[in-house]
């Protein structure tokens, strides 16, 4: 069993992570800042259900800060780094550039020096679909190029896809980064289309539908993504350096996603069609070809099939959500 530290433990993904890793019996130290670029309430909850488990550890620290870093990996010293914290947002880095440059670019640095002082085994991080851009080749693969980021996010993502190749060239740290595409499911996070639009329509208001509903995403359910993960950290037949797409490689229309939403839920939706907004890809779709052969992943879930837990889950949790909901009304 290893001793694993999971950054962004209570943001969706990691949080779901963590939960597979100490199902697994390894031992977890989960860090995070609980920061309220959604609503903190729905990061407690996942923070709290974590630190009931007898193997986990919880860190609330910022990875910002190198001092309390370097404390966390003294006194915890971990064998193997699942990063997954991260500014997340495309929309969102138009307006906050300085809050991506502290957690995607100075944080990302502050953690991988930590982990090759130690030195950990192996260093695994969330990128992001986003890197590809504009790309029109489809499906995106792992050798597409990659130099022409369309938003900040994207830059800052593919910014540590090459800082993990220096680090791995320097001082041999494997490093395996992995390209996550639209990923989605109960616990999920607020800022997503597939929960803004299911909030909506619940309460009757008209959702915003990008490029005039043109666009297409490859939906991946988190119960796909997870076991990618876990296998990043621990499979036997990796590179130093690796690059890895995580994608469910279908790509479904925004509005096939309305129309399973509104049959799930029983309700309508008030459809408000708006241009292309800046930083916005009109499809992604992966080629996941190498993590089939590197990681043995195997997507099996539509996007009918995910939405009906995540639209089951957020009926189920009325009090949690009516949170999240007030916190984003109160900072619009």
């Amino acid at each position: 069993m290893a001793r694993i530290l999971v950054t962004g433990a209570a943001g969706f993904i990691g949080f779901h992570v963590a939960k597979a890793l100490l199902r697994a019996g390894e031992t977890v130290a989960g860090l995070d800042n609980l920061n309220d670029y959604y609503a903190p309430a729905l990061k407690r909850a996942r923070w709290e259900m974590l630190c009931k488990a007898k193997d986990f550890t919880p860190l609330e620290v910022n990875l910002a800060d190198r001092s309390d870093l370097a404390t966390c990996f003294g006194e915890f010293a971990p064998d193997l780094v699942c990063h997954l914290a991260a500014q997340a947002g495309v929309r969102y880095s138009l307006r906050h550039p300085y809050v991506y440059q502290q957690s995607n670019l100075e944080g990302f640095l502050n953690l991988i020096e930590e982990a090759r002082l130690l030195p950990v085994r192996r260093f695994v991080y969330a990128s992001s679909s986003s890197v590809y851009g504009g790309n029109t080749k489809t499906p995106w693969s792992e050798d597409d190029p990659v130099n022409t980021p369309i938003s900040l996010y994207a830059a800052t993502k593919r910014s540590n896809e090459l800082i993990a190749h220096a680090y791995t060239h320097i001082w041999g740290l494997q490093t395996v980064g992995l390209r996550l595409f639209t990923v989605y499911g109960p616990w999920g996070r607020p800022d997503m289309a597939y929960w803004s639009f299911l909030e909506r329509m619940l309460h009757d208001e008209p959702i915003k539908v990008f490029n005039y509903g043109q666009n297409s995403r490859d939906f991946t359910f988190i119960d796909d993504v997870v076991p990618g993960v876990v296998a990043a950290l621990t499979a036997a037949s990796l590179d130093r350096y690796e690059i890895i797409n995580l994608g469910n490689s279908k790509f479904v229309g925004v509005m096939d996603l309305i129309t399973i939403l509104e049959e799930l839920s029983g309700t309508r939706a008030l459809k408000e069609m708006v241009p292309e907004q800046p930083g916005d890809v009109t499809i992604t779709y992966a080629d996941i070809e190498k993590a089939k052969r590197k990681l043995g992943f195997s997507p099996k879930t539509s996007l009918r099939e995910g939405l009906e837990p995540f639209v089951k889950w957020y009926l189920d949790h009325k009090e949690l959500v009516e949170a999240v909901r007030n916190f984003r009304m109160s900072k619009e």
